[in-house]
């Protein structure tokens, strides 16, 4: 009954969550742009925006209904359950009239509603609890920390515009969930709340950033990816959550592929779309360098 629970709140989570990620792509695209080295005015026409905190305020609420999925589902249940939230997105850029879906994005988009259906029909008894050392969630947090700092550096060159800055935000967040997970599994250490809380802010800058560079779904997309694939990835090998025995098992894992292939496809520049030289998704802004270059002074 945990495991369904876990699974009803992950949904719901990823729901506000996309939901606020789109709201907020929408605010700071229009917003002036947002400078590291002037992090306070970079923050303040942040918080000037009603709708840019509306969606704010969605994720933080997704977040806190995600942490409460945790303590009931395993980590890679929950995950995999996240990874459908790119559809959200799609959904809503569809529907707000910025762009119509491409065939690939209908069909990961229904792809990942399937793999979500298909979660809910592998759900069986909770494998028990291990505990876990905070030394081995910590390798994990600093290896998705160095992915990140590649991505947001020597590699952002050779992604789409965004793109580089969208998967350092998956990566960090990934990391943060990770570690939200070891801080609520037995034999976890309060010393991982402050990593936490430091990975989702890195995240929090980095996915800004990116949204003043690249599209809602080059953006949001390949972080919702990262931040699903690495913390199933260490659900199965770190927290040894297991798979159900039988056809659960097997249902479980074509879950697991059904909703990552979906967010794949969703993340990678066809998808974008690009017909009649034309991206469905396009918002007109050019990358910038990293880090970006100054436009205004601090007041």
């Amino acid at each position: 009954m945990s495991a369904a629970a876990g699974l009803a709140l992950a949904v719901v989570s990823a729901c506000l969550i996309n939901g606020g990620l789109f709201v907020q792509h929408a605010a700071v695209s229009a917003a002036p742009t947002l400078l590291l080295r002037h992090p306070w005015s970079s923050l303040r026409s942040l918080l000037a925006s009603p709708a840019w905190i509306a969606g704010y305020l969605a994720g933080i609420v997704g977040w806190a209904i995600y942490v409460t999925a945790l303590a009931l589902a395993s980590l890679s249940l929950v995950q995999a359950a996240s990874a459908g939230g790119i559809g959200v997105i799609a959904l809503l850029t569809w529907r707000s009239g910025k762009g119509r879906l491409t065939n690939t994005e209908r069909i990961a988009t229904v792809l990942a509603i399937a793999g979500l259906l298909l979660l809910s029909a592998s759900l069986g008894p909770r494998a028990p609890t291990v505990n876990i050392a905070s030394g081995s969630v910590i390798l994990w947090v600093c290896a998705a920390a160095l992915a990140a700092a590649i991505a947001a550096g020597p590699l952002s060159t050779r992604l789409r515009p965004g793109a580089g800055l969208g998967v350092a935000a998956g990566c960090l967040y990934a990391a943060g969930d990770i570690a939200t997970k070891g801080a609520l599994t037995p034999g976890g250490s309060l010393w991982l709340i402050p990593i936490l809380l430091t990975c989702h802010l890195g995240g929090f800058v980095t996915i800004n950033l990116g949204f003043q560079r690249g599209s809602a779904m080059t953006t949001a997309g390949p972080a919702t990816l990262l931040l699903s694939a690495i913390p199933i990835s260490a659900g199965l090998i770190l927290f040894h959550d297991g798979l159900p025995n039988g056809a659960a098992g097997l249902v479980r894992v074509v879950a697991f592929a059904a909703v990552v292939t979906g967010a794949v496809l969703l993340a990678t520049p066809a998808a974008a779309g690009q017909a009649e030289g034309q991206g469905a998704f396009e918002t007109g802004v050019q990358e910038n360098p990293w880090p970006a270059h100054v436009s205004s002074s601090d007041s």
